[in-house]
């Protein structure tokens, strides 16, 4: 039984990236696919596609992008932030600057899962779910 399986995904991406992977699958939720739209529109992860296996499961199926030189991932850190246990709520003039800028924060907002940028233009906060830069 898994706990917490969007840090199970985040592990996935992290350990596919450092593995140097081409693409990675994941188990389909739609958390999940609205964490990895948000990382893929701001440019860390490529195309996401959806597939079904013979036994009727869903899974994501993730595209990794890689630097210019193809030698290292884009994404360098992968962090959980709120977590089963430990619940962590931003306000909206609280919503964090990850790496002054550098780095993005996802957010589950009322509005939906957000970027830091998005829910600062929308002014809402919410449930801050992972860092990553």
């Amino acid at each position: 039984m898994m706990t917490d399986p969007l840090a199970d995904m985040l592990t996935r991406i992290r350990n596919a990236g450092k593995a140097r992977h081409a693409e990675v699958r994941i188990p389909a939720s739609q958390l999940k696919h609205e964490v990895v739209r948000v990382l893929s529109d701001a440019g860390y992860l490529g195309a996401v596609r959806a597939e079904e296996d013979e036994g009727g499961r869903s899974w994501l199926v993730v595209e990794l992008r890689y630097s210019p030189r193809g030698e290292q991932p884009l994404i360098d850190t992968l962090t959980r932030i709120s977590r089963p246990g430990r619940r962590v709520y931003v306000r909206k003039d609280a919503v964090p600057r990850v790496r002054n800028g550098l780095g993005l924060a996802v957010l589950s907002t009322s509005k939906g899962v957000l970027s830091d940028r998005a829910a600062r233009e929308a002014q809402v906060g919410g449930e801050l779910l992972c860092e990553v830069w």
